[in-house]
């Protein structure tokens, strides 16, 4: 089975971090969209999603499985 990896354009890196956001102009207050991040790209993404307010939550990500 091949490991869930990083949501980053171009990265291949496992997931070790889940992202969970919404944005409140499309999607209800308690939807929750999922964007998987590696060690490398966890700043960058949460950056990303934390300047236009997307960003809800950040959890250590758990496999499927």
């Amino acid at each position: 089975m091949e490991p869930d990896i990083c949501s980053a354009k171009g990265c291949r890196n496992p997931a070790a971090w889940q992202l969970l956001w919404n944005n409140p102009k499309l999607h209800t207050p308690d939807r929750r969209k999922t964007w998987l991040a590696c060690e490398q790209h966890r700043e960058s993404l949460e950056h990303f999603l934390g300047a236009r307010g997307f960003l809800k939550e950040t959890l250590p990500h758990q496999p499927a499985g």
